[in-house]
């Protein structure tokens, strides 16, 4: 076997491997014992799957539900199922349908800005499907809101949108701030501080009540080319297979959203429109 690093539960076979060699292993804390033991089996799982033919996986899951008692059927054409879609009503059932992302909401998804759907599209999908949502941005140009806003618009009738950002650089537009903060149910924390905060954070977090949230994390800000042509790397996770890291996305937010380094944009506030323009009107040099 190679030598280097590893983390990977120990079965017999592995134990027999090591047996004459140098090795360092841990004994598993109990509460990341769920999370180790769900990757190996899935490792183990994917692999014993994807060297079976179509006929062989339905009579091998026909076996592996009756050894553990789940369920997974398919259908008479012996194709199996997944859900896509629930709904009391059905003509929102139909939306969610329509409108539910291009890519995977449970499994991970790189965009890279040279192939495949745009960032734009996609963030106009989650958030027609979203039960909740927490964006932070370096900074917020006009032209990059424009992509997505009538969304937001839709969206933040009835359910809940958090934004931080910053003033650094005097990157952000106003009118973009503004416009953002005076939808109904949102809140745009910003961060004044550009000597010292320098947040360069751009995440997209899209919450699902069914369990199937999505986050998105890369380089891109609110802007127009970010969002839709730009060559711009941002990994898009699900909290169905990467639940470790959308709590953490989840975590991080909420300390930055608590903190007193970032403020409550009010709109209709003389005071804070002000500081707003002001600190956006500086254009401060970024050291190198």
């Amino acid at each position: 076997m190679d030598f280097g690093l590893y983390e990977k539960i120990l079965d017999k076979e592995l134990k027999n491997q090591i047996s004459e060699i140098h090795n360092e292993t841990r004994k598993v804390d109990k509460s990341e014992s769920a999370r180790v033991l769900a990757t190996a089996y899935y490792k183990i799982l994917r692999k014993i799957l994807s060297e079976k033919k179509e006929e062989e996986k339905i009579d091998f899951v026909r076996r592996l539900n009756r050894e553990i008692g789940s369920g997974i059927i398919c259908d008479d054409d012996k194709k199996f199922l997944e859900l896509l879609a629930v709904h009391e009503n059905e003509d929102i059932l139909k939306q969610l349908v329509e409108n539910r992302p291009k890519t995977s909401i449970s499994s991970s998804t790189l965009f890279t800005g040279y192939t495949g759907p745009t960032l734009e599209s996609e963030l106009r999908r989650e958030i027609r499907t979203a039960d909740r949502i927490d964006f932070i941005v370096s900074f917020i140009k006009y032209s990059g809101l424009r992509l997505i806003y009538e969304d937001l618009v839709e969206f933040t009738k009835t359910k809940k949108l958090r934004v931080i950002t910053t003033s650094y650089m005097g990157a952000s537009d106003y009118k973009a701030i503004f416009k953002l903060s005076e939808l109904p149910n949102t809140e745009v924390k910003i961060s004044y501080d550009t000597n010292r905060t320098r947040l360069h954070a751009k995440a997209y977090y899209f919450e699902r009540n069914t369990g199937f949230s999505t986050a998105y994390i890369g380089s891109s800000n609110i802007s127009n080319p970010a969002l839709s042509k730009g060559l711009e790397w941002n990994l898009k996770v699900s909290e169905y297979t990467s639940k470790d890291v959308v709590d953490s996305i989840i975590k991080t937010f909420e300390t930055y959203w608590n903190d007193e380094e970032f403020r409550t944009f009010l709109p209709k506030n003389e005071e804070d429109n002000k500081e707003l323009k002001v600190a956006l009107s500086r254009k401060e040099k970024e050291d190198k």
